[in-house]
């Protein structure tokens, strides 16, 4: 297996955004999310992960409520607010435009948008 692949600057609040889309889940439950879509390429460090997710509820993208895991462990969840379905829409917007120009910088044929 190749070596995982850090997250380019700003991608990681996208991916945590798409994966709350998706529906509400707890920061270890959004770390394996983005690990198991990426088929292992993408690892997401608790290190990284947790000042992302305060990131991001202090913009009002996300909320927390405290919950009960699947282990009967107490843990918080986030779930994506109103606001961030929106910024959610935007970042993909973005992404989509930045990776068509790099992939004509390389020489490579855009891959379509997938939503």
């Amino acid at each position: 297996m190749p070596p995982s692949t850090d997250l380019l600057q700003g991608t990681l609040d996208l991916l945590i955004l798409r994966t709350l889309a998706l529906e509400p889940m707890h920061g270890w439950g959004i770390a394996l999310r983005i690990q198991q879509l990426s088929r292992d390429v993408l690892q997401v460090g608790q290190g990284s992960l947790y000042p992302a997710l305060h990131r991001l509820e202090y913009k009002g993208w996300v909320r927390a409520d405290w919950g009960t895991s699947d282990n009967n462990r107490r843990a918080r969840y986030y779930a994506l607010t109103r606001a961030g379905k929106r910024q959610l829409e935007a970042e993909l917007a973005t992404w989509d435009r930045l990776s068509t120009a790099v992939a004509l910088v390389l020489g490579r044929k855009p891959q379509e948008a997938k939503s």
